[in-house]
C-alpha cells in the first residue's frame, strides 16, 4: 500500500511511479484504489495496461475488499494499493474506519508511507515517530520521502531518521525522491485531471519508472509484500444454466466514464452484456438494448457537444418514456434532466427525461459517503433494499419534476437525512450518488432482471 502521510504528498505520483518501475522490471502489476474516487484508477489503468479496483471497505464490506483484491491480482506479480488522504484519515476523527491504515490491516499489507520532505529537516523525524508509532498493529514497510530539494537537504533528512532515538525499524528509508516539477500531475475542475483529459504517453511513463527505480529501494519494499494466497476458482456455469444475456446500454466516453470497475463486473456476471456508447459521438443508440447505465463524470465540460447531439438526446428520452430501465448516476443524471446551466447562465439542452435543470455552482454542493434504503419496490429490488455509496458533485437540481418521486432514504456520517434523492420516474432512476453494488450485488441482480423483463 501506498499510503500518504496527507492529501497533496504526492502519493498517486509515487504510486505511479512505483506501478511504472515494477512493469519495466517485467512484472505484471494489479492497480488498486483505496476508496471511492474514480480519477486515480484510471491514470493506474493507462500505466499498468489493466484496469484499477476500488477497495472500500465502508461501501463493499471487509470480505468484498479481500474478494476484489484476490481476484484481480490473481496471475499477477505484485498488487499495488494507492491510499486515500492521510494514512489514518476516513469516515471520522474518532477510528480508523474507512481510512487507508483500516484497509492494510484487513487485507495484510504493509504500508510504505509517503512524506512531503518540503522544508522538513530534522523535523521529519517527528512526523515519522509519529506516524510508525500511533498503530501497532499497522504493517509499516517503510518510508518515501518525497519533493527533496538537494542532495544537500537529502543528507539532512538521511541524518534526522538515522540518529532519531526510539524510531521503528518500520520507520527505515525506502528512499528519496528528488523534487521534478515537470512530473506533477495537474489539477483541473474537481481533481486531478484523468487520463482521457490527459493521456500518459509513454515517455512520461518511462521517466516515472526511472524516477523510481533510480531513488527508490524497490527491492527492499517488494521483500516486505507477503504472498498471497488464492482460493481454488470457481467454476464456471454449465452452458444450460446460463440464462440469455441481456444488452444494457453503457455510456462511455470522456463525458462519463466515472464507474467502479466492480459494478461492471456484477453486472456481467448477472447477466449483462454492457455495450458501450457514446453520447458524445454516436448518432443512436447501439441496436436491441433491453436497458442503459448511465454513469457519471463531467458533462458539464462537454455540455455544448451533448446539446449538439439532438438526435441521441432524443431517442434517449424516449427509450425511458417507453418504459424501459435506465439507471443514471450524477453526471448521468444531470444529462437526463431538461438542461445544464453553467457559472455564466448559459442554458445546454440535455435530454429532457427530468423536468429540472442542473444549475452548477461555485463551490460543492454534496461530498461523502451515503447510505441509502428504497422506500419502496424500484430497479435495485424491493423495498428496503440498502446500498452504499459516495457522493460528490458541483451542481444542484434546480426545479421539481411532479412526476418523479424520491426513493431513497440517506444517510450520512451524522446520521438519516431529509435530502430528496433517488428519482424514480416510470423506470428511470437517477441520483447523484455513486453506488457500489458490491455494497448490495443483488441489486446488479435486480436490475439485469428488470431490464430482462422489458
Amino acid at each position: 500500500v501506498i499510503a500518504g502521510a496527507h492529501s497533496g504528498c504526492g502519493k498517486t505520483l509515487v504510486s505511479l511511479a512505483i506501478m511504472a518501475a515494477l512493469r519495466a522490471r517485467g512484472m505484471s502489476v494489479a492497480p488498486f484504489e483505496v476508496g471511492p474516487d474514480f480519477i486515480d484508477p484510471t491514470l493506474h489503468a493507462a500505466v499498468c495496461g489493466r484496469p484499477s479496483h476500488n477497495l472500500d471497505p465502508w461501501m463493499c464490506g471487509p470480505e468484498a475488499c479481500r474478494a476484489i483484491l484476490l481476484r484481480h491480482a490473481r496471475g499477477c506479480s505484485v498488487a499495488v494499493v494507492e491510499g486515500a488522504m492521510g494514512l489514518f484519515d476516513g469516515v471520522s476523527g474518532v477510528s480508523d474506519e474507512g481510512s487507508t491504515a483500516a484497509l492494510a490491516k484487513l487485507l495484510g499489507l504493509p504500508v510504505a508511507l509517503v512524506l512531503d520532505a518540503r522544508s522538513l529537516a530534522r523535523s521529519v523525524a517527528a512526523l515519522a515517530l509519529g506516524y510508525a508509532s500511533f498503530d501497532p498493529a499497522l504493517p509499516m514497510a517503510g518510508l518515501i520521502l518525497n519533493r527533496v530539494g538537494s542532495e544537500n537537504h537529502a543528507a539532512l533528512l538521511r541524518e534526522a531518521l538515522e540518529t532519531a532515538p526510539g524510531l521503528p525499524s518500520s520507520a527505515r528509508i525506502l528512499g528519496l525522491l528528488p523534487r521534478d516539477e515537470a512530473l506533477a500531475l495537474p489539477s483541473r475542475h474537481l481533481g486531478l485531471v484523468t487520463a482521457q483529459d490527459r493521456p500518459l504517453d509513454p515517455e512520461i511513463v518511462a521517466r516515472l519508472a526511472r524516477w523510481a527505480e533510480e531513488n527508490l529501494d524497490l527491492t527492499r519494499l517488494l521483500n516486505a509484500c507477503p504472498a498471497l494466497e488464492f482460493p481454488a476458482p470457481e467454476p464456471a456455469p454449465a452452458p444450460a444454466a446460463r440464462a440469455r444475456a441481456v444488452r444494457i446500454g453503457l455510456a462511455r466516453d470522456a463525458a462519463f466514464c466515472f464507474t467502479y470497475a466492480e459494478n461492471l463486473r456484477l453486472l456481467e456476471e448477472a447477466g449483462a452484456e454492457l455495450v458501450p456508447f457514446s453520447p458524445l459521438a454516436d448518432p443512436a443508440l447501439p441496436p436491441d438494448l433491453a436497458g442503459l447505465y448511465l454513469p457519471g463524470r463531467y458533462p458539464e465540460l462537454h455540455a455544448a457537444a451533448l446539446a449538439a447531439n439532438a438526435g441521441l438526446r432524443d431517442e434517449i428520452r424516449r427509450f425511458c418514456a417507453a418504459g424501459r430501465p435506465a439507471y443514471a448516476e450524477c453526471g448521468g443524471f444531470m444529462y437526463l434532466m431538461d438542461g445544464i446551466r453553467d457559472l455564466e447562465g448559459r442554458a445546454f439542452p440535455m435530454c429532457g427525461v427530468f423536468a429540472m435543470q442542473a444549475a452548477m455552482m461555485p463551490r460543492f454542493a454534496a461530498l461523502g459517503y451515503r447510505e441509502v434504503v428504497a422506500t419502496r419496490d424500484s430497479l435495485f429490488g424491493p423495498e428496503w433494499t440498502m446500498l452504499r455509496g459516495h457522493e460528490f458533485h458541483y451542481s444542484s437540481p434546480a426545479g421539481a419534476d411532479p412526476d418523479a418521486q424520491p426513493l431513497y432514504r440517506v444517510r450520512d456520517r451524522k446520521g438519516w437525512t431529509d435530502q430528496a434523492e433517488g428519482f424514480a420516474k416510470g423506470n428511470t432512476l437517477g441520483s447523484y450518488i455513486h453506488l457500489h453494488l458490491a455494497s448490495n450485488p443483488d441489486a446488479a441482480s435486480a436490475f439485469v432482471e428488470a431490464c430482462r423483463k422489458e
